[in-house]
């Protein structure tokens, strides 16, 4: 038996990794670039576990859970674009089983009330 099902892998996830400025003024402003495309499971966690409190202001993270196979490639440095969801990765790599998968925690943060 596998650690990963196969069936489960459903969402296409973008894996950039991000790329210095290296210019005299660029400190702080670099971009990201793709490192590959794969399939995963993204399982999102209940609502109630991502209010907190931060610097005063309450912040909605939406945290989730990501699968794929392993790849020795992935870093923590990283993170993973589905569609317009840009998520960063808080926690792991946790290998599963001897190198068949690789589970991660992410957040993706919006700031309440009105965006206009």
């Amino acid at each position: 038996m596998s650690i990963i099902d196969p069936g489960t892998l459903t969402r296409r996830l973008r894996i950039e990794q991000p790329v210095a400025d290296d210019s005299l003024d660029g400190a702080g402003s670099g971009s990201w670039q793709l490192l590959r495309m794969t399939w995963a499971s993204v399982q999102d966690m209940l609502p109630s576990k991502g209010e907190r409190i931060a610097d005063g202001i309450n912040v909605h993270s939406r945290p989730a859970r990501v699968r794929m196979y392993f790849r020795p490639d992935v870093t923590s440095e990283m993170r993973f674009v589905l569609g317009d969801r840009i998520m960063q990765i808080v926690a792991g790599p946790a290998e599963l089983g001897w190198r068949e998968g690789m589970e991660f925690m992410v957040e993706d943060y919006t700031s309440p009330g009105n965006p206009a």
